[in-house]
């Protein structure tokens, strides 16, 4: 359970990042800044994105999905090379994922037409973000869940091994994708699978 599950949740969060907002020239806030509101921020796939949720499950207004998990990428929906692949094997797990406006923002302050992506830093270091998944399936007695915790790790974190630790030695967690680091994972029938000596908490690095 425990590798299908980082595998499912491994390909969920990259799907934020990826799931990139594809925008022309558009109307601007009165704080300078592109927002959905505005109606000129496009999906990856050519659609307005509009606030509240919409036919996948996605709710970029407020940073989250909540839907089932062949519905957050587009090449698991109709029509996408691995839809038959992903209703076979994963069609019956639900998804919810957060994050917040530091890995995917919900405006353009930039101006290049995409929503936001660690403002203000070169990267996702340092940048306080973090995501959150939430998945579930089975019925009855095979019923599962699983929950992770995934946050982008301080300026000067120190890289050993594949365990990011902070300036002063206390391991922060796993690392995935080179910025950022597992803070916390629990799983159905198992308990805590890891919890960050450095504390799970969200925000607070």
């Amino acid at each position: 359970m425990k590798k299908l599950m980082f595998v499912l949740v491994a390909l969920a969060v990259l799907a934020i990042p990826s799931a990139a907002m594809a925008g022309g020239p558009g109307g601007k806030g009165r704080n300078g800044c592109t927002t959905i509101q505005d109606g000129t921020l496009l999906t990856s796939d050519g659609n307005v994105i509009t606030t509240g949720y919409d036919e996948w499950g996605y709710n970029y207004q407020a940073h989250m999905f909540n839907g089932m998990y062949c519905d957050y990428h587009p090449i698991y929906r109709p029509g996408g090379p691995y839809h038959e692949w992903c209703q076979a094997n994963y069609g019956d797990v639900k998804l919810i994922m957060k994050w917040n406006d530091a890995w995917l923002s919900n405006k353009d302050c930039t101006g290049d037409g995409l929503l936001d992506r660690h403002y203000g830093f070169d990267s996702y270091i340092g940048s306080g973000a973090w995501t959150t998944n939430h998945m579930s399936g089975g019925k009855g007695k095979d019923h599962w869940t699983y929950f992770v915790k995934i946050i982008a790790v301080p300026e000067d974190a120190i890289l050993e091994g594949d365990i990011w630790y902070t300036a002063d030695g206390i391991e922060i967690g796993p690392e995935i994708w080179g910025a950022f680091a597992i803070i916390q994972e629990v799983e159905s029938g198992t308990g805590v699978l890891y919890l960050s000596p450095a504390g799970p908490g969200l925000g607070n690095r």
